[in-house]
């Protein structure tokens, strides 16, 4: 596939429902992304409340801390087992079910009397956001026009980015007013919220075909999904290298104090909610721009922080590049894998998030040991390498 035919509007996947390019259509956009805001909330939660969870339950903080993992490792096979194992269901009722799930786990986690039921219902949250943003890239599709879905995804996606920067803070500061169960109750209330939203403005969505296990093992086999895969695990994880280990790597910055890392972090949830929203226009105009430009900016952003320590005003424009380049990485590539996969957005759409999970956790681990090896330098500078090279391969990829 050339660059001039990503340029164009991604081809229609299937018949559009009734109230495509309506408002009511935008309106069914936004309750997605109310959704997925609800649900990564919800995953984050625990990394502001493990203190308390944890001298409740008589576990180590670190114990704790696997609440989020179990989340995360479970997305892996989440999204391409819900878009497999429901072909003929309602796409406006898996989402609903998806919703109704994450309801029901934070509600358990609230009244869990012990920590492997929480772990548990934590799985099911893992289940449940890694459908419903895998089947979020097919359903819209489904509601706007051809030439508006990267701005249609900008608008799911703006859940992702507002949660990353809300969750942590909001969960700390609920936690110590209410209590961190009342704060896992007060999440399934948003879910609540979410879901009535939900039934009210998305239409009935009949499934795009039949999907099915044996179409996601055909689209995973598809020469240009592969190498589509493999870049978002590289671009990502190389992202995650870095990010993971953000806090040592602004100790080494000179003149750092608790109030100027707060703000850095900050800045930086601001510049990635910035470039969630230059995504979506980009996407739909300028695609191969956006392919190349948005992982440059996460491995210049790495790179430049490795150097940082020289001062202040190295690192806040460090945050920025980064922010805006990462934020526009689940747009981009979201609207890449519509233009080469647009008879098989759900099947994508589910390899595409397990793609990012395992990004995740190869992202953290192999960070990890070179910030333990070498220093939290050469986890930035390899980050950076990681990422710039998988948007060379996502912008080779070509279908054949």
């Amino acid at each position: 596939m050339s660059a001039d035919t990503l340029s164009t509007p991604v081809p229609s996947p299937t018949s559009k429902v009734d109230t495509v390019g309506r408002p009511a259509a935008w309106l069914a956009v936004v309750s997605l992304g109310l959704g997925i805001f609800t649900l990564v909330a919800s995953e984050f939660l625990p990394a502001s409340l493990l203190t308390p969870i944890a001298a409740d339950l008589g576990i180590t903080e670190g114990a704790a801390g696997q609440l989020v993992t179990a989340t995360s490792v479970i997305g892996i096979i989440g999204g391409p087992l819900v878009v497999s194992g429901l072909p003929r269901l309602d796409r406006r009722w898996v989402m609903a079910g998806l919703t109704s799930l994450a309801i029901a786990s934070n509600v358990l986690v609230a009244v869990a009397p012990a920590f492997g039921l929480m772990l548990a219902a934590r799985l099911l949250l893992g289940i449940a956001l890694s459908g419903f943003w895998a089947m979020s890239l097919a359903v819209t599709a489904r509601l706007v026009p051809a030439d508006r879905l990267g701005r249609a995804m900008t608008v799911v996606n703006t859940g992702v980015s507002l949660a990353t920067i809300a969750a942590v803070p909001a969960g700390a500061y609920l936690g110590e007013l209410l209590g961190w169960r009342a704060v896992f109750l007060l999440a399934a209330a948003a879910g609540v919220v979410t879901l009535a939203a939900q039934l009210a403005t998305l239409p009935a969505i009949p499934p795009s075909g039949a999907p099915g296990f044996r179409a996601l093992v055909q689209t995973a086999r598809t020469p240009v999904v592969a190498l589509g895969i493999l870049a978002i695990v590289l671009v990502a994880g190389g992202h995650f290298m870095g990010f993971t280990y953000l806090r040592p790597a602004f100790q080494t910055v000179d003149g750092l104090t608790p109030a100027t890392l707060a703000l850095l972090l900050m800045v930086y949830g601001i510049a990635s909610f910035a470039g969630n929203l230059a995504a979506g226009p980009l996407a739909d105009r300028r695609l191969p721009v956006l392919v190349i430009a948005a992982p440059v900016a996460i491995g210049a952003g790495t790179v430049l922080l490795a150097l940082a320590g020289s001062g202040l005003a190295l690192a806040f424009a460090t945050v920025v590049v980064w922010g805006v380049g990462f934020g526009a990485v689940p747009t981009m590539v979201q609207t890449w894998i519509a233009h080469v996969a647009p008879s098989r957005l759900e099947s994508a759409g589910g390899l595409v998030v397990a793609a990012f999970q395992i990004a995740i956790t190869i992202g953290a681990a192999v960070g990890g040991l070179l910030v333990d090896s070498v220093g939290v330098q050469a986890a930035l500078i390899a980050g950076g390498i990681a990422a710039v090279l998988g948007g060379g391969v996502l912008s080779s990829a070509k279908a054949r």
